[in-house]
């Protein structure tokens, strides 16, 4: 069955906008959250792709370093962002985190040589602009655990960056399904590493909470993301790109709804700049 790539996009974005407020109604540490989200994702596409499991036993050992790098990475996006959305906005947080695109452009241009325009240059500091707007304010009237949850909302970005640029690579080789089975493990085997050194139960778990990690995974992670991949079949990855932030559109009209939380007027002004950089950026990169 043909799903129209527009209609599936919007899926993927509510669906998306999702995580945010599974994370707040859970009472568990932001590690096991985190952690059992990708257990959880891992699994589901282990059994979406054990047909082509036998791929992986093909890859080189530069390839395994590099599928090694790429989920701890992820590990470290997910616990960061996860953290984020406890100290700061729901808005905040997935702005800053989805600034992604800037920091993949800055990394392929630093570690790659890819070349970058001077329009890209533009859309890049212009988002910075909106990413300072946003924690500065928290910064001047002193509302350090916001501005805490902002770092993290940004260390976050940084994390899914390396995980998207060593990707590159490893995604030529390995389908979809292997590819995120490997790497979503590897992130959940780092999260609950972290969450034992950090001396979180990882066991004591209600239905409750288990009900939540689960719906993590199927909703953002299972229906979410694969709504984007679907699309990329049919549409522009430039499009796609764009469509996916609407995520912090989303997921701010639901923290209204659920939670009552109303952005600032300045992470509203911040996340509209940072957003319009991040479209300039991937508009420039996808005319190459």
């Amino acid at each position: 069955m043909n799903v129209n790539p527009k209609f599936a996009i919007l899926i993927g974005i509510v669906a998306i906008s999702t995580a945010s407020i599974f994370v707040r109604l859970s009472s568990s540490s932001p590690l096991v959250i985190a952690a059992y989200r990708m257990l959880f994702a891992s699994i589901l596409m282990g059994l979406l792709g054990v047909n082509n499991l036998g791929n992986i036993k093909n890859l080189s050992r530069r390839e395994v370093i590099i599928l090694l790098v790429s989920g701890i990475a992820l590990g470290g996006h997910f616990g960061t962002w996860t953290a984020s959305l406890f100290f700061t906005s729901i808005a905040a947080s997935t702005v800053l985190t989805d600034s992604s695109p800037i920091f993949v452009t800055i990394i392929s241009w630093l570690l790659l040589k890819e070349k970058t325009r001077l329009k890209e240059f533009f859309g890049i500091i212009l988002s910075l602009i909106g990413v300072m707007l946003i924690a500065g304010s928290d910064v001047s009237i002193g509302a350090m655990n916001n501005f805490h949850g902002d770092l993290l909302a940004l260390l976050s970005a940084v994390f899914i960056s390396i995980y998207l640029v060593a990707g590159r690579r490893l995604r030529r080789i390995l389908d979809l399904a292997s590819y995120t089975f490997i790497v979503y493990g590897i992130a959940s085997l780092t999260l609950f590493v972290a969450a034992l050194l950090m001396s979180n139960n990882v066991m004591a778990l209600s239905i409750h909470e288990l009900l939540i990690f689960i719906a993590l995974a199927l909703i953002p992670s299972g229906l979410g993301h694969n709504s984007y991949n679907y699309a990329l079949k049919y549409l522009k990855a430039s499009i796609v790109s764009v469509a996916t932030l609407g995520e912090p559109v989303g997921a701010s009209i639901l923290a209204l709804l659920i939670f009552k939380e109303i952005p600032s007027i300045t992470t509203i002004i911040g996340g509209v700049i940072v957003i319009l950089g991040i479209i300039i950026t991937i508009m420039y990169k996808e005319g190459e």
